[in-house]
């Protein structure tokens, strides 16, 4: 069975996309530590970061980062957390969230219920500073 986010990458539930290449998409965490909170997730569906080859891992690190240069610009956090956990859904995901202290990055605080439309300002927010740092695999606004 295809992981939830594969179902996401294959247009099967909805998201908040701001990156899409060949390798990886990034989109919004449904369940944000903070606004701006984006996954970012290989095309491929594998299972543990262990598992992923150099390549690969290596793009996903160069879209976080490109990820957390947007957010620093968009949000004006203190630092950009980078989590790798991988025990929620079965496939690689890098958490790139805007922090101001590593409080922030508590996954017993996930807002369950986000503001759609701070979702939305969020999206958009990093999608055009992407788009200012030059990155043309910003998503397109759904």
């Amino acid at each position: 069975m295809a992981s939830i986010f594969s179902r996401i990458i294959a247009g099967e539930l909805p998201a908040n996309f701001v990156w899409q290449d060949d390798m990886c998409v990034a989109f919004l965490s449904n369940r944000p530590l903070r606004p701006g909170h984006t996954l970012v997730v290989p095309r491929a569906e594998i299972g543990h970061w262990l598992d992923v080859e150099a390549d690969l891992l290596g793009r996903l690190m160069s879209t976080a980062q490109a990820i957390g240069r947007a957010q620093m610009a968009a949000f004006e956090p203190a630092r950009i957390g980078l989590v790798l956990v991988g025990l929620e859904v079965p496939h690689v995901h890098f958490h790139v969230v805007p922090i101001n202290g590593v409080h922030d990055l508590d996954f017993d605080n996930q807002d369950p219920n986000p503001d759609p439309d701070m979702m939305v300002r969020s999206a958009e927010a990093i999608r055009t500073e992407l788009r200012l740092l030059g990155h043309a695999e910003s998503a397109r606004s759904a």
